[in-house]
């Protein structure tokens, strides 16, 4: 593997996570788009993630990306159990198949991601990790999390993070150098999510959104709280709710017993595609979320021409600009007031200048181009010898580092024997999906789109 990259030389590279399609959400849509823009760049980019139902094997999507659905089955919220070293040989293969040079892991709750940093460092390649969410301190799960991502990034070249505020989440739960931590925001694909004032539904009411997950992170608790009281302070308030999870209950049932029925609409899950016509039948996007690392979905909605009310959390003071949002702490009587404020105005919300301003501050392409300058200085930093690798992970504690120490010897030794079982020079390359003609001649290579369905397993 050359040390020296030029700025113009493109990339091989392989993202690695547990959560990609046809799962939905903001990390997953972040790897999805990341990647395309990527081989507009020219660069090679590949998924590496586990298995979805009957989704296995290699697959190509839009663009002519390549996926690796390895077959891993999901332990708990699609991330994998442990394999420690189950993974490893099955991953060499593929990093020398498609001769990778950058291995770009993405969320701190992806086993698999986590994985394939620790087996990248033994086989040295250049790793880079981003963190999409942020973390506490306090409760028995974060600190487990928190012990763990030290460890894994004690020997990465670099991390990313999604937000400033994230930025300080990383550094002092993984006790990382915030020199070699870079803020690259989320994007929105904005040609997506156009305003369109006239398909607000219903007619001569203020409709609030809220597409979400009905989780506890997601603030579903304040918003059973937050709805009745605005529905008795404004009649003409109409609540149109998007998604599914387990609070879904309560909230039925607070429609139920507050007799709201007729003003609360429950949509269920949505798929992706069908997000931006939910928004812009309203007028006021309402987040109620206790933790957010960004938050992409208000900006989706800033886009689409509403006005945003959202909980000041996290990194979301950082997301929009003020006079497109209304910031509020995570407290009903809070909530409440900020709605009373964005109620009057939501109608002559300018839509279609929220739209342009959007646009010119986040796509795409943008993130890319910052990313890849990411890898390049990462491809300039010298490797670290197997001294300074134990160094580090012994750094994670007495106790803990000297079992660390003992799993990296032994992914060593793994490695080696894999080396002599199955020698590099033995194994095939792939051939790389020929983009340049796919994009002058798409019908020839038939449908690659990225589609979304409903069926889960798919």
């Amino acid at each position: 593997m050359e040390e020296n990259q030029t700025k113009k030389e493109k990339f091989n590279i392989c993202m690695c996570c547990d959560f990609f399609y046809p799962r939905l959400g903001g990390v997953e849509m972040h790897i999805f788009q990341l990647s395309l823009e990527l081989i507009r760049l020219g660069h090679k980019v590949i998924i590496v993630t586990n298995t979805y139902g009957n989704r296995q094997g290699v697959r190509y999507i839009t663009n002519g990306l390549k996926v690796y659905y390895t077959p891993m089955t999901p332990f708990t919220d699609q991330a994998i159990f442990p394999q420690i070293w189950g993974f490893l040989p099955l991953f060499r293969k593929i990093l020398i198949r498609e001769n990778i040079q950058i291995i770009h892991s993405h969320q701190t709750t992806s086993v698999l991601g986590l994985e394939s940093i620790l087996h990248s460092r033994t086989m040295g390649y250049k790793t880079v990790f981003t963190d999409h969410s942020l973390f506490g301190f306090s409760d028995a799960a974060c600190i487990h999390v928190n012990k763990l991502l030290k460890f894994f990034l004690s020997d990465i070249d670099h991390a990313i993070s999604v937000s400033h505020t994230s930025k300080e989440n990383l550094t002092l739960r993984a006790s990382f150098n915030p020199y070699d931590i870079s803020v690259i925001p989320n994007a929105v694909d904005c040609s997506r999510f156009k305003p369109d004032p006239s398909k607000r539904y219903p007619l001569n009411t203020i409709n609030i959104v809220c597409i979400q997950r009905l989780t506890f992170r997601k603030g579903v608790d304040l918003l059973i709280d937050v709805i009745p009281l605005v529905c008795k302070k404004f009649p003409e308030v109409h609540f149109i709710i998007g998604g599914d999870g387990p609070k879904r209950k309560p909230l039925e049932e607070m429609i139920q017993r507050c007799g709201l029925v007729g003003r609360v609409e429950l949509l269920g899950s949505i798929p992706h595609k069908e997000v931006r016509n939910v928004l812009v039948k309203g007028h006021i996007f309402l987040n109620c979320s206790l933790t957010e690392a960004f938050c992409i979905a208000i900006v989706e909605a800033a886009s689409s021409g509403l006005m945003v009310v959202s909980t000041n959390v996290g990194g979301v003071v950082e997301v929009l600009p003020k006079h497109m949002v209304q910031l509020a702490d995570p407290k009903p009587e809070s909530l409440v007031e900020k709605l009373e404020i964005a109620i009057p105005i939501s109608k002559n919300v300018p839509a279609q200048a929220f739209h342009n301003e959007i646009s010119d501050m986040y796509n795409w392409m943008s993130v890319a181009k910052r990313t890849e300058k990411v890898y390049e200085k990462v491809l300039k930093k010298p490797r670290p010898t197997i001294r300074e690798r134990f160094q580090r992970y012994a750094s994670s504690g007495p106790f803990a580092g000297i079992i660390l120490l003992c799993i990296i010897v032994i992914d060593l030794i793994f490695f080696m024997f894999l080396q002599w079982w199955t020698p590099k020079d033995q194994i095939d390359r792939a051939i790389d999906f020929p983009h340049k003609k796919y994009s002058e001649n798409r019908e020839k290579y038939g449908d690659h789109n990225f589609h979304i369905q409903e069926n889960k397993n798919q």
